[in-house]
């Protein structure tokens, strides 16, 4: 097994890193900046797109660096997901980085879903303006009055009705639902077949936001925060009818669209986790030989370099996980990588609150400012082991996988 990138991908890596350097990282406290002066309470129909960003995207893509995740030579950077994972890392060291490429959730997922399921209408009407960032998506999964880590308790329906489809339920933590360019969902719902199996009887509709019964409630604060300008979205769907041809891949194919979506995406989640993780971990040791404390560095009290030593070497180990997972998506399809990819969706956000949290401690009461991006990453580890499913979850799939080895040996004695 080989987990090094071919020369295209080390060559995009350096551009990518290039470009980082000179154009996103010195730009992190204006984006900041900008984006509270211009989005200062939790009014979302209010927020707007940070000016910032969009110039950084006009460059980025007059540069080549543009749709990057996307494994086709044409519409993307044509990379296997071993060869875009470093780059996803590089861009992990801002939180707004990605969307810079055009390489941000969840609009990536949803473009992949597009890609490779979608049909020729709907990528023309949809795919193509995502790809070109004209536009947003939003992906309606969770649901409020259920335990979501269990996909087979959405209550959410999608009913056939004529030549039309007809959408009912509440989702919400939709992320991007704030967003001024936001323009369609992929709600995903049960289908009217009580004759199939609990997996097969979900179904993906395109559901464009401006269709009536489409209601957004509110955004919902992240331990405090709103995440403007893209937020995260309690959305009713109340006799929502769009055409049937909305419809993605057939009636009860929801489930394998998901598993198609979430593979690559975990990859992408992962390694930006640890892009940021190396950014905490710079900043905790800058920090940490910069002040002094009884006449000492502050990284040469309390343990710190053990501390240290030991992010180091978890940073690592996580990274070899999840390009090994990515390997193994490339190499023999999502379906045979799911204990590797339900692996580093546990290890990888655990390994960067860890280190956020010990770069924190070496910052004392900076560390919880704004002046350091340490809160804000805090936050995004904490979410990122409930986002596509919570850590129990992985967790029970990586250990019914291990049992699974173990039954041939037992069956065999």
């Amino acid at each position: 097994m080989d987990f090094s990138p071919s020369a295209k991908g080390r060559e995009m890596l350096a551009r990518v890193q290039a470009f980082m350097a000179e154009h996103v990282l010195p730009a992190e406290a204006a984006y900041r900046e900008a984006n509270r002066t211009l989005n200062p309470g939790s009014d979302w129909t209010q927020w707007r797109t940070v000016p910032l960003i969009e110039a950084l995207q006009a460059k980025a893509r007059a540069a080549g660096l543009w749709n990057l995740f996307l494994p086709d030579p044409v519409l993307g950077a044509g990379l296997k997901t071993v060869e875009y994972a470093p780059l996803a890392e590089a861009m992990g060291r801002c939180d707004f980085a990605a969307e810079v490429f055009n390489c941000n959730a969840p609009d990536t997922g949803n473009m992949e879903v597009l890609y490779h399921y979608g049909s020729g209408a709907q990528k023309e009407r949809w795919l193509k303006p995502l790809l070109a960032g004209e536009i947003r998506s939003v992906f309606c999964m969770t649901e409020p009055g259920v335990a979501s880590s269990d996909a087979t308790n959405m209550q959410a329906t999608v009913r056939e009705e004529g030549d039309e489809l007809v959408l009912q339920g509440r989702k919400w933590w939709s992320t991007g639902l704030g967003h001024p360019k936001a323009r369609v969902a992929i709600f995903m719902g049960l289908s009217d077949d009580p004759t199939a199996d609990r997996h097969h009887r979900h179904s993906m509709v395109l559901v464009p936001l401006d269709t009536p019964g489409v209601r957004i409630q509110r955004m919902l604060p992240a331990a405090g925060q709103w995440d403007p300008p893209y937020g995260h979205g309690e959305v009713q769907f109340d006799q929502v009818r769009v055409p049937r041809e909305n419809l993605i891949l057939g009636h009860g194919r929801g489930f394998e669209i998901a598993q198609g979506r979430l593979g690559p995406g975990r990859i992408h989640h992962c390694m930006r986790a640890l892009g940021a993780a190396e950014h905490a971990l710079e900043l905790m040791v800058t920090r940490g030989m910069q002040r002094v404390a009884f006449g000492q560095p502050l990284l040469q009290l309390g343990g710190n370099m053990e501390k240290l030593a030991h992010a180091r070497m978890a940073i690592d180990q996580a990274r070899l996980l999840t390009l090994y997972a990515a390997w193994k998506i490339d190499t023999v399809g999502v379906r045979q990588a799911m204990t590797e990819i339900s692996a580093i969706k546990v290890v990888a956000p655990n390994v960067l609150q860890s280190v956020v949290d010990q770069a924190i401690q070496i910052h004392g009461g900076c560390g919880l400012s704004d002046d350091v991006p340490l809160s804000g990453l805090h936050l995004m580890a904490r979410a990122l082991r409930l986002a596509d499913g919570p850590d129990e979850v992985h967790c029970a799939m990586v250990a019914r996988q291990e049992l699974r080895r173990f039954k041939p040996r037992k069956e065999a004695a």
